[in-house]
């Protein structure tokens, strides 16, 4: 079976479909469909500062890559990178020797900030004496983080490589746990109210499958293997992927139908909750947060006081 688009063989058979599409045929595919959401949901504006969060593996990475490509003539949008170094021995270290080597053949500035320098200890150090699951500590950090840093980078928006699979995980863990007013802020671009003490996010691969950002990576020889983090299976997140992938399997179009479904309710929800969202300041370290001292600070004297027992 031919490419649809053209006579050459094809290299895959995108999700929810069954339209088989050549390399250079699925590679305009993937970069449309990125500039597509970019233009229908305003992600870029005039004399923005983008900076993406980079981990090193293969959606940041070919998130970098799109943004780069996509801004290079615009000169008055600026792109950065902005990686966090959680300290994980034989991850994270190797995938931010990839990204730093990246970032230097494609010309983009790199920062690179670290548990260990802004909490006291890297993240295997504090899970050896922290008994909750390692992703709870280690997203309140990493979000805390990614927020706090791309504002004294003097970004204006935050880009990171959330995909459709991410966001239907996100809306099904929300259902699940009884916090809609969450998936409030979910999104193409996310929050419920503007504040300045919150840099926009944006998602420009929202709309682009796990297997699509894989094949892409792949094919533009990014990468040729691909590595996970080693508490990924510790997490609640990892079970609804896992239920969510038998699902998809057995009747396709599954994840798609729950995003789509769930955009025709966001306005609703962002309408609903956007006299509720009452944000306020830390009073440890001026962050915005729900309460009196962000989860951040929180967790931070917990991994002090473990350590100065």
């Amino acid at each position: 079976m031919a490419c649809k688009k053209c006579v050459e063989n094809p290299v895959i058979q995108l999700p929810n479909s069954n339209v088989n599409l050549c390399k250079n045929c699925f590679i305009k595919y993937f970069e449309k469909k990125v500039n597509k959401t970019i233009g229908e949901y305003d992600l870029i504006d005039k004399k923005d500062h983008i900076v993406v969060a980079c981990s090193g593996g293969k959606d940041s990475t070919v998130l970098l890559y799109l943004l780069k490509k996509l801004t290079e003539k615009r000169k008055d949008v600026k792109i950065t990178a902005l990686a966090i170094d959680e300290g994980i021995k034989g991850y994270r270290d190797k995938s931010l020797d990839f990204l730093t080597n990246f970032c230097k053949e494609h010309k983009v500035e790199l920062n690179i900030f670290s548990y260990e320098k802004e909490f006291g200890k890297p993240l295997d150090e504090i899970l050896k004496s922290y008994n909750g699951v390692p992703c709870s500590i280690c997203g309140v950090f990493r979000r805390y983080l990614l927020n706090k840093k791309s504002k004294e980078l003097n970004g204006n928006k935050l880009a990171t490589g959330h995909n459709l699979d991410d966001e239907s995980q996100s809306i099904i863990m929300n259902y699940f746990r009884k916090n809609i007013k969450l998936s409030a802020r979910l999104g193409p671009i996310t929050g419920i109210i503007a504040d300045k003490r919150f840099i926009r996010r944006i998602k420009p691969l929202y709309f682009l499958t796990e297997k699509e950002i894989t094949s892409y990576a792949f094919l533009k020889g990014f990468m040729d293997k691909f590595t996970e983090c080693p508490h990924d299976a510790d997490s609640y997140r990892a079970q609804i992927r896992d239920m969510l992938n038998n699902f998809e399997a057995k009747y396709p179009g599954t994840k798609h139908s729950i995003i789509t479904s769930f955009l025709e309710i966001l306005p609703v929800l962002k309408e609903k909750y956007k006299d509720e969202q009452e944000i306020k300041s830390c009073k440890i370290c001026d962050e915005p947060c729900s309460q009196e001292i962000c989860k951040a600070c929180q967790y931070a004297e917990e991994v002090v006081k473990n350590f100065t027992r």
